[in-house]
C-alpha cells in the first residue's frame, strides 16, 4: 500500500512546541517553520540575536516537508533567460548565491556533525526533443558566458532516448528533515523561542517596534519581522498575490527493479520528469517527480501519479511505490525570488518567497541575506533579490498574462453550473455539487459522512476545485488550498471556506440535493 505522505516525514522525530499564550518581545520575529525560517533563526541565534519563530501548523509540514531536496544551482533552464532579462552580472550573482548556499549547508552539516544522508551528486538537465535540445544548447552557452563549470553530454544512464544533456558537477542531495531538526535544537539551545499552532494575521508598526498580531489575540514584537511563510502572510502594499502564481508537482518514492546509477536528473521537456535516489533503512529508493501544472487547474490530480508510475516502470521498473506526495511553490513574474524589505516604506518587514521549486539553495541564500539585512551587513545579493524591483521585460507581459488568467477563472467559476448531486458521491469522493440551486463543495468520507463547504475562495472570490489525489479544495487563481472541511492549508487565503451549517446538513438528504 502506498503511503500518502512525504517519505521525509516517516519515522522522523520532529519536536513539538506549544502555541503562543502570551505577548512576547524579542529582537526578530520570524513567521514560517520551513527551511528558510528555521535557517534564518539558526543564523541569527548564532549571532546572539533573540528570535521568536511562529508556525501556523507544525514545523516542516509545508513546502520543505514535501520537497525532492536537491541541493543545486542548476535550476532548470534559467541562466540564458536571466542573462537576457537582467544581464550577465546579475545572472552570475544568482549562480554564486546558490553555490554559496550549498556550501553553507555542507559547512553546517560538518560543524554540527549532522547525519542527514548528504552526498555529492552530479546534476543533469536532459532533452528528448529537437526543440528542447536547442534550448539546452543555449543554456550551455549561457553557462560558458557565466564561467559555470559544465559539460554537454550525449546520453544519460537510463532507458530514455535523449538528444542531449547538460551536466553540472559536484552538486548535492540530502534528507532535509534530518538536517533541519538539528538546527531546531541549536535554535532552542541558544535561547530561540518557537511556537506552533500560532497563526500570524497582520503587522503593526510604530516608532520602536514591529509587531505581529496572531489569530489567538497575542502579539510578538521586535525590531524586524521576517515572513518566511511560503506566501507572505502580510502583503503590505506589495500586492504579491498579483505578482506570483502557484504551481503543483508530484513525487513517488519507489523501490525499483533496476539499480539506480547515481546523479540527479530533470527533463527540460514537458511534462517534466525528475529523478534522484534516497536511502531508506539502508536500502536505496528512487524519487520520481514531475507533472507540474498551475494549482487548481488541469486534469484530475490522480492522473499525475499514474503518469509518473508509468514513467518509472519504463525507466527503472517499479517493485513498489512506497510513498506519494505533491508539493506547491510560487513563481514570481521574472522568475527571480523576492527576498528583502516588503516595500521601500517598510524596511523592517522582510519577506522571502517565490523560490520556483528550488527552495533548498534559494531558501538558504535567503536566510543568509535576511540575516545580513537584520545585522546591517553588506550583502552582494540584496539588489538582485529586492522585492520592489520591476523589469518591464518580462514582468509586464507576465503580469497581464497571469492576471488575465485569474480573471478568466474567476468568471468561469461563477458561470459554471454543476450537475452532480450528493447521491452521485461514493465514499471517499468529493466534487462540486448542485445543492438546492447553489454551488457547493461536498466530500463523502470513508464512513459516509458528508462534509459541505462553500466553494468561494476567501482570498479574492474565485471558485475552488476538488483535488482528488490530496482530498483538498484548490483555488485556480492564486493557489490557496483548503482541507475538505474548509481549513486553510496554503495561502494567500487566511480564512477558511464557509462550512455548511449543521441545521442544513441535518436536513439534507440525497433526494434533496437535486433541487
Amino acid at each position: 500500500m502506498t503511503v500518502q505522505e512525504p517519505y521525509w516525514r516517516d519515522k522522523i522525530s520532529i519536536p513539538n512546541f506549544n502555541p503562543l499564550n502570551e505577548d512576547v518581545k524579542v529582537d526578530v520575529v520570524i513567521v514560517g517553520g520551513g527551511l528558510t525560517g528555521i535557517t534564518t533563526a539558526y543564523l541569527l541565534v548564532k549571532e546572539g540575536i533573540k528570535v521568536a519563530l511562529l508556525e501556523a501548523d507544525h514545523l516542516l509540514n509545508g513546502t520543505t516537508g514535501h520537497t525532492t531536496a536537491k541541493i543545486t544551482a542548476q535550476h532548470n533552464l534559467i541562466y540564458d533567460e536571466f542573462i537576457n532579462h537582467f544581464g550577465q552580472s546579475k545572472a552570475r550573482l544568482y549562480y554564486e548565491a546558490n553555490m554559496e548556499a550549498m556550501q553553507l549547508i555542507k559547512d553546517t552539516i560538518d560543524e554540527h556533525q549532522i547525519s542527514c544522508d548528504f552526498s555529492q551528486q552530479d546534476a543533469y538537465l536532459y532533452a528528448t526533443t529537437e526543440q528542447y535540445t536547442s534550448k539546452l544548447k543555449q543554456e550551455f552557452t549561457a553557462y560558458q558566458k557565466l564561467n559555470i563549470n559544465a559539460e554537454l553530454v550525449d546520453d544519460i544512464p537510463f532507458n530514455i532516448k535523449v538528444q542531449g544533456a547538460l551536466k553540472m558537477e559536484n552538486q548535492a542531495q540530502f534528507h532535509p528533515l534530518k538536517y533541519l531538526t538539528q538546527l531546531i535544537k541549536v535554535i532552542t539551545d541558544g535561547g530561540g523561542l518557537i511556537f506552533e499552532q500560532t497563526t500570524a494575521v497582520n503587522v503593526k508598526e510604530d516608532n520602536h517596534h514591529t509587531t505581529v498580531l496572531t489569530r489567538n489575540g497575542h502579539r510578538v514584537s521586535g525590531k524586524h519581522v521576517i515572513a518566511c511563510s511560503h506566501f507572505p502572510f502580510y502583503e503590505g502594499t506589495g500586492f504579491y498575490s498579483t505578482r506570483m502564481y502557484a504551481e503543483r508537482s508530484y513525487v513517488l518514492a519507489c523501490k525499483t527493479k533496476k539499480d539506480y546509477p547515481g546523479g540527479m536528473y530533470l527533463s527540460v521537456d514537458q511534462p517534466s520528469r525528475s529523478l534522484r535516489s534516497a536511502m531508506m533503512n539502508g536500502e536505496e529508493i528512487v524519487l520520481i517527480g514531475g507533472e507540474s501544472h498551475k494549482s487548481g487547474q488541469g486534469k484530475c490530480t490522480c492522473e499525475h501519479y499514474k503518469a509518473l508510475e508509468a514513467f518509472g516502470q519504463d525507466v527503472l521498473g517499479i517493485d513498489q511505490a512506497i510513498y506519494r506526495w505533491s508539493t506547491q511553490d510560487l513563481i514570481t513574474l521574472d522568475r527571480m525570488p523576492y527576498i528583502g524589505p516588503i516595500t521601500s516604506t517598510q524596511p523592517n518587514v522582510l519577506i522571502a518567497t517565490g523560490f520556483r521549486k528550488w527552495g533548498m539553495t534559494n531558501g538558504t541564500a535567503a536566510a543568509r541575506l535576511l540575516k545580513d539585512i537584520v545585522l546591517e551587513n553588506d550583502n552582494p545579493y540584496q539588489s538582485l533579490y529586492t522585492p520592489s524591483r520591476f523589469y518591464a521585460d518580462p514582468s509586464l507581459k507576465r503580469f497581464f498574462r497571469e492576471n488575465a488568467d485569474v480573471v478568466k477563472h474567476l468568471v468561469k467559476g461563477k458561470m459554471e453550473v454543476s450537475h452532480k448531486k450528493l447521491q452521485d458521491l461514493a465514499n471517499d469522493q468529493g466534487a462540486v455539487v448542485n445543492l438546492k440551486g447553489e454551488r457547493k463543495g461536498a466530500y463523502r468520507d470513508n464512513e459516509g459522512q458528508l462534509h459541505i463547504v462553500d466553494t468561494t475562495c476567501t482570498h479574492v472570490g474565485c471558485e475552488v476545485n476538488w483535488n482528488a489525489a490530496e482530498r483538498t479544495w484548490d483555488c485556480p487563481c492564486h493557489g490557496s488550498r483548503f482541507s475538505y472541511t474548509g481549513e486553510v492549508i496554503e495561502g494567500p487565503a487566511e480564512k477558511p471556506l464557509q462550512r455548511g451549517h449543521h441545521d442544513m446538513l441535518d436536513n439534507i438528504t440525497d433526494k434533496d440535493s437535486g433541487y
